[in-house]
C-alpha cells in the first residue's frame, strides 16, 4: 500500500495584505483602536504601550515643554505624530519636536497628522517595545537618512536599561552615538542646556507629582512677595521709604 509523501518543503505563505501608498495611509481609517506605522506600504500595528511606557513618555513631555517655554523657543512638543521617513513609510514616534510653523501645516491638511519629508522634525524619541531590532536598527537608518538631527532611544527593559542618543556633529552626515547608563545624566546634542537624569528616565516621577510641587513653589513665592508688599505699605506709613532701607 503507497504511502503519501509530505513535500520536504511547504510553500511560502504569501502576503496577502492590503499594499498602501503614502497618501492612502494619511487618510487611511482603521476598523480597529490599533495605531499602524506604513513601512514600504504595509500596515505595521503598534504594541499597546505599557504604564512604564506611557509615564516616560510624559515625563519626556513635560521636560521638553519646560525647556521650550524657559527658552522662549517656538517650538512643540507632540506625541502620536507621524514622520514620513521613506516614500511609501510612515513612523510614529513616542515623541516628536518640531517647530510651530510645521506643526501648524500638519493642522491644515486632511487626514492624520503626518510630517512629510520637507518637514524635518528636529527630535524624535522612541522607548523600546517588543521590536528592539525596529528601534535600534531599521528606525535609526530611516531617521538618519531623513536627516533628523537627533533621534533618542530609552530602553526600560532590565539588564539593558540605557538612554542612547544619536545625532549629527557637525560638518558629519552619520549619526555619532552616545550611551548613557543609570546613574548619569544624558546630554541633548539639539539642545545643550538640556540635561536629565536617566535613572528619572527609565523610572519617571509622576507628572502630576511635579506638576503640584511646581504650583507648592509659585504660592510660597506669591505669598513672600505679598509680605514684602505689606511690609512696604506699613513703612510707608511711618514715614519711611522702604527703597532706601
Amino acid at each position: 500500500m503507497s504511502q503519501s509523501v509530505v513535500p520536504a518543503v511547504e510553500e511560502k505563505q504569501l502576503d496577502t495584505s492590503p499594499t498602501l501608498t503614502f497618501e492612502e495611509y494619511r487618510v487611511y481609517q482603521s476598523k480597529d483602536d490599533v495605531k499602524y506605522e506604513l513601512y514600504k506600504g504595509k500596515l505595521i500595528p503598534m504594541a499597546t504601550a505599557s504604564a512604564l511606557h506611557t509615564s516616560i513618555c510624559e515625563f519626556w513631555v513635560y521636560k521638553l515643554q519646560r525647556y521650550l517655554a524657559e527658552h522662549n523657543l517656538d517650538l512643540v512638543v507632540k506625541t502620536s505624530v507621524g514622520v514620513r521617513t521613506e516614500e511609501a513609510t510612515s513612523r510614529i514616534p513616542d515623541v516628536v519636536v518640531c517647530t510651530e510653523s510645521l506643526w501648524q501645516q500638519a493642522l491644515a491638511r486632511r487626514g492624520s497628522g503626518i510630517l512629510d519629508f520637507d518637514e524635518t522634525p528636529l527630535l524624535v524619541i522612541e522607548v523600546v517595545s517588543q521590536d528592539r531590532r525596529a528601534d535600534y536598527i531599521t528606525k535609526r537608518g530611516e531617521y538618519e537618512q531623513a536627516n533628523v538631527p537627533e533621534y533618542v532611544i530609552v530602553d526600560p527593559a532590565e539588564n539593558r536599561q540605557r538612554v542612547r542618543v544619536m545625532a549629527f556633529l557637525e560638518g558629519d552626515d552619520i549619526y555619532t552615538e552616545v550611551n548613557y547608563l543609570p546613574g548619569e545624566e544624558m546630554e541633548s546634542v539639539v539642545f545643550p542646556n538640556l540635561r536629565l537624569s536617566v535613572n528619572e528616565i527609565l523610572d519617571p516621577p509622576l507628572v502630576e507629582g511635579l506638576i503640584k510641587a511646581e504650583q507648592a513653589q509659585l504660592q510660597q513665592l506669591q505669598t513672600v512677595e505679598q509680605r514684602a508688599e505689606r511690609l512696604a505699605a506699613r513703612l510707608r506709613e511711618l514715614g519711611v521709604d522702604p527703597d532706601a532701607v
